[in-house]
């Protein structure tokens, strides 16, 4: 069950770059993959997503849906540093800064687990030198406190990290902030890590 393949295995510890999820990898552009319309009109249709956290406009997030082997839909951060804008320069236009696999389990949060174990398994073997946590966490954007988050990280010498994680939210909340649920494969360099876990 290939979820990503790596290209150079002997600097998987410290390149992450080197992890494809459906073939695209941290470092493509975007545009390879979307029109820049297409891009915009996601950026705007996420832009308050990440609202529970310190710094929520640092990244945009994009969604791409398709005919992917494994995913219903892939997730990107793209560098958003300026306002209104998400070009650093003309030569790094919406470059992928973080790239996740999503496949929907919704209210089957049981399911989800399964196939997590099983993602779980196969990266324990692939990558046996990276340390590996379990979190069990409630998601910082529900003020319910009814959301969460079962996860399964394998942490690199560079910070960055491989998350395999079930997300189950609460079903108001789910319908009111128009997420999906269910499980995400996400390659994660140190900067979106940190980005991540600093919460309001």
């Amino acid at each position: 069950f290939s979820f990503f393949l790596l290209s150079s295995p002997s600097v998987f510890a410290d390149d992450i770059s080197d992890f494809e999820i459906e073939g695209i990898s941290i470092g493509d552009s975007l545009l390879d993959y979307m029109t820049k319309d297409e891009i915009v009109k996601e950026i705007e249709r996420t832009k308050d997503w990440s609202f529970h956290l310190q710094e929520p406009n640092k990244y945009a997030n994009v969604y791409l849906e398709g005919k992917f082997e494994n995913y219903d839909y892939l997730g990107f951060y793209i560098k958003n540093n300026q306002p209104n804008q998400y070009v650093t320069n003309k030569n790094e236009e919406y470059i992928i800064q973080s790239i996740s696999g999503h496949r929907d389990y919704i209210e089957n949060f049981d399911a989800c687990l399964n196939k997590r174990d099983e993602i779980e398994n196969l990266l324990s073997r692939s990558f046996p030198n990276a340390q590996k946590t379990e979190h069990f966490l409630i998601h910082g954007g529900d003020p319910s406190g009814k959301s969460i988050i079962d996860a399964v990280y394998f942490n690199f010498d560079s910070g960055a990290d491989i998350e395999a994680s079930c997300f189950n939210f609460d079903e108001d909340f789910r319908h009111q902030v128009n997420w999906s649920e269910g499980l995400i494969i996400a390659i994660q360099p140190k900067e979106i890590v940190e980005w991540l876990e600093n919460h309001k």
